[in-house]
């Protein structure tokens, strides 16, 4: 399908959710399709829908402003001394999309569901070290641990930790039922999902009577929905600022955020099997002058491979200036004394990410390393590319340490994308999680970034602060990330 094609059949998709037929405050998004229509509606698969998933489901814990574990359908957490178990609390009075009440029993099964090995969740990289979880009365729950963990609250921030009713898994894909701001009406990944408002919310009935989500894959689609005034909000690269500044019928926001693009060299497929190959390809790079070619100097912050958030208090603040001959030098220690060609795949399905390619192309020629850009399609990027290709550009939003660490290089985890093994590394991170002392579990989780930095399979240079724009009737977003959006005080006036 032509550009023009795709964004025709998402002015036509749109249209109808204007209809008078729906109801009078819908709010429209698009979704990018990047799972190529295996979208799930079960928050745990490698699939989820996350978009729609966000809205109809609560977790236990949420970020407050700072990033920081507050509460959501918990309301208190308490370890006892060696933090192997956590005393949760519960919201009272909280109802499922089908009226049925919210209790313990439905936290202990949503965290069980975890380890299920037919899911294949990524979770399980992050909260596999869960030995049990006990029901002590309908609203407490404790949580029993196979080794101490001071940071558990921090991990059930996870944006897929979501609780769905007892007994639910097997039909929750079909029968989506949670206790979110917004339940489902109707559901077409690869065309139109619509979601209403949940009249019963516990925090509130939402402002919104719907939100309607079109399937547009390609970004710069996206744009171009949303300055016909198809679209009530989506993500901006910084050269699409432009088209917006001046219009008052839209608002651009900025927000500091650890969301990153990454470049990700398979540790198992040649070339990159050799270590010295992947640090060469990553020391080949100016960080700073890739980070301002990208997003503008000042909005974002340069890193050495670290996934880990600039104000994280676990982040090592490393040194990695732009080093050609040392790459060169690595190349022929690893046998390519004439530099080496790779192919690097890309698409754009996300705004900035064949960019981002293009300029790590240019900034790692003059260290003899040639590489060739592969346009893969962005109707399931995710989905038949990512974790296939062996060298492809990725992109993450931010996590905390222990998460991100564990889920993308420890060894065995669904989401390792450079299929990174490491004992060392697994046992460090280990020690970090049994670590209650905050001095010592902060410098095993330096150390586990400076052996990425000498040996992982990812390219980091910088996080980006995150752009979005707004339509002019929106109210209720502030310049924050998906996940801090308080989707029940959106409004929308005319």
């Amino acid at each position: 399908m032509t550009f023009a094609q795709q964004f025709l059949s998402a002015t036509a998709l749109l249209a109808l959710s204007v209809s008078p037929a729906l109801a009078e405050k819908v709010f429209l998004r698009a979704n990018d399709l990047s799972m190529g229509g295996a979208e799930s509606l079960d928050p745990l698969s490698p699939n989820r829908f996350y978009e729609v998933n966000d809205l109809i489901y609560s977790r236990l814990v949420r970020q407050d402003a700072s990033g920081q574990p507050s509460p959501e359908l918990a309301t208190s957490w308490t370890p006892n001394a060696d933090a192997t178990e956590w005393v949760l609390t519960l919201q009272p009075g909280v109802t499922f999309h089908d009226g049925s009440a919210f209790d313990a029993a439905d936290v202990a099964y949503s965290l069980g569901r975890i380890e299920d090995p037919a899911l294949e969740s990524p979770v399980a990289a992050v909260l596999g070290f869960i030995d049990r979880v006990e029901v002590v009365d309908p609203l407490t729950v404790k949580i029993v641990l196979e080794a101490p963990h001071a940071g558990l609250p921090l991990l059930l921030l996870d944006y897929r930790v979501r609780m769905i009713p007892e007994g639910a898994g097997p039909t929750i894909e079909d029968a989506p039922i949670g206790t979110g701001p917004f339940k489902v009406d109707s559901f077409d990944a690869e065309g139109s999902t619509r979601l209403v408002a949940n009249e019963a919310y516990w925090e509130g009935r939402p402002k919104l009577d719907a939100i309607q989500f079109t399937a547009i894959p390609d970004s710069e689609a996206r744009s171009q929905a949303m300055l016909a005034g198809q679209l009530d909000a989506s993500s901006l690269t910084r050269d699409q600022v432009a088209l917006y500044d001046g219009n008052p019928g839209f608002t651009v926001q900025s927000y500091p955020s650890g969301g990153w693009f990454g470049i990700v060299f398979r540790t198992d497929t040649a070339p990159f099997d050799n270590p010295k190959v992947r640090k060469a390809l990553r020391i080949a790079v100016n960080r700073e002058e890739m980070m301002t070619l990208m997003v503008g100097a000042g909005n974002g912050v340069v890193g050495c491979d670290t996934p880990v958030r600039f104000d994280d208090p676990f982040r090592a603040n490393l040194d990695c200036p732009q080093d050609i001959e040392g790459a060169k030098a690595l190349l022929a220690e690893a046998g390519y004394p004439d530099g080496i060609d790779i192919v690097l795949s890309t698409s754009d399905l996300e705004p900035g990410m064949v960019r981002f390619a293009e300029v790590y192309q240019a900034q790692v020629a003059p260290a003899g390393i040639r590489v060739t850009l592969k346009l893969e399609p962005a109707d399931g990027y995710w989905d038949d590319v990512w974790m296939q290709a062996p060298a492809l550009v990725t992109s993450w939003g931010e996590r905390p340490a222990d998460q991100i660490l564990n889920e993308a290089w420890r060894t065995g985890s669904s989401w390792n994308e450079s299929y990174y093994a490491n004992a060392i590394y697994d046992q460090t991170l280990d020690q970090a999680r049994s670590t209650l002392d905050l001095e010592a579990a902060r410098a095993l989780y330096v150390k586990a970034q400076e052996i990425l930095f000498q040996e992982s399979g990812t390219f980091i240079p910088y996080q980006e602060n995150g752009l979005q724009v707004l339509s002019a009737r929106v109210r209720g977003i502030d310049p924050v990330g998906e996940d801090y959006i308080r989707w029940h005080l959106v409004d929308l006036v005319e």
